[in-house]
């Protein structure tokens, strides 16, 4: 059986970076282009976009695929997307810099200087912000809500168009072994043998909950290959960083998981924390690196308590027939319990809440933070080196306990209730 396609129509992947003399050529004609500068996570979606991630998207979006994404999943052409992927510019930015519709511009990351792609302006638009909060994140808090703060502090013009991708950033050269294109993942799956392969998405450590949804996957009879694919692009204040990350996964999976089932690649996407949407977001670009599933656990993307539990997992459900190749894995909430002696979930243990170990990503970034000593249910001691020598000296932040820390019984009739 072969890999799934790349999305949309066309069913090829569309990568947007230039290369070879192309790539010089556009560099030296850009010097002469008015700039627009953008935000990291403007940036890092050129970087999506420039290794065909985003396929079949050819730029940031106009009006019409704006407007098709936020309130109906769709672009105008029929095919399924979840998120905005625009770009955006002051009045005052667009008034100096003179630009136009028909105009082509330089596309320069705004904390860096440095340029990253040209773009050709074929509209120039405004949108009506709380309308995507509302109907993309489903809150407008833009104080506690990292996707919505982002959102609201866009210019108040969107500047659409096809763009060349000219600069790679810091990836390639800070994760040689794992920054993936999908083509290349796709290759890597082809050369291990893999038809069928699950998609493990992570900004976190992987602790004992995370390692056991991957073992159920790769358990089920359903798949011949995980691939375990770490966000490394900016994340909000307390996550712990990429290279610190990449650590603790590969001494996990050089003790805990055989090397002929398992692949690991880092992308630079920003999260957005868009809980359901940001799942299926995760999904279509999943399926543009070759995976046929991916792993929606509890509260997946997910930030405070914007989202119910499973939020992410239903939202597949509300699909159209073929609107996604790759279809998701959904797992119930894990732990460990005492009484079973093993991992478990809400599906498989009968027991109380004195007998469970749960583990968030939250709860184990604050324990860590706090030099507390954990249990071994909680997470593998080599990972747990790894963390306690990186918080020697990491700057201490507040970590907010997470919405989903305890399986209290309030949380238990919540879940049966949305079931």
């Amino acid at each position: 059986m072969a890999l799934p396609n790349p999305h949309g129509p066309e069913k090829k992947l569309k990568p947007l970076f230039l290369e070879g003399k192309a790539r010089e050529e556009e560099i030296a004609r850009a010097a002469s282009l008015p700039k627009v500068y953008l935000t990291s996570k403007e940036t890092s979606d050129i970087l999506m976009l420039g290794m065909g991630a985003f396929t079949p998207l050819k730029g940031f979006m106009n009006k019409a695929e704006w407007q098709g994404c936020v309130f109906d999943l769709k672009l105008p052409d029929g095919t399924m997307w979840p998120m905005p992927v625009t770009v955006s510019i002051t009045a005052n930015e667009l008034q100096a810099a003179g630009i136009k519709e028909g105009m082509e511009v330089a596309l320069h990351d705004r904390a860096s200087g440095e340029l990253y792609a040209t773009m050709l302006v074929e509209e120039i638009y405004q949108i009506d912000k709380e309308a995507e909060c509302r109907e993309v994140y489903k809150t407008l808090d833009a104080e506690g809500h990292p996707g919505v703060a982002k959102t609201m502090a866009q210019g108040e013009y969107n500047l659409g168009g096809p763009i060349k991708a000219l600069n790679e950033g810091k990836y390639k050269d800070k994760y040689p072994k794992y920054y993936l294109y999908p083509e290349q993942s796709r290759k890597l799956f082809e050369e291990k043998g893999w038809s069928n392969v699950v998609a493990f998405q992570t900004r976190n450590p992987m602790h004992r909950s995370h390692e056991y949804l991957v073992k159920f996957a790769l358990e089920s009879g359903f798949v011949d290959g995980a691939f375990i694919h770490a966000i490394v692009g900016a994340l909000k204040k307390g996550d712990i960083p990429g290279e610190t990350r990449v650590k603790c996964y590969e001494v996990l999976i050089e003790n805990y998981f055989p090397k002929e089932v398992i692949a690991l690649g880092v992308y630079p996407m920003e999260m957005r924390y868009g809980g359901p949407r940001e799942a299926l977001l995760h999904a279509v670009f999943r399926q543009n690196f070759g995976c046929r599933y991916l792993i929606v656990g509890r509260d997946h993307a997910g930030v405070g308590d914007y989202y119910g539990p499973f939020d992410a997992q239903k939202i597949f459900d509300e699909l159209w027939p073929g609107a996604l190749e790759l279809g998701p894995m959904k797992i119930n909430w894990t732990f460990y319990c005492y009484k079973c002696e093993s991992m478990a979930s809400l599906m498989t243990c009968p027991h109380g809440k004195e007998d469970r170990v749960v583990v968030s990503g939250t709860q184990f970034r604050r324990a860590m933070q706090e030099g507390q000593e954990l249990p071994k249910e909680f997470g593998r001691p080599e990972v747990l080196e790894i963390l306690k020598e990186y918080y020697k000296t990491a700057e201490k932040v507040e970590i907010k306990k997470g919405a989903y820390e305890d399986i209290t019984p309030e949380m238990l009739a919540k879940i049966k209730n949305q079931k």
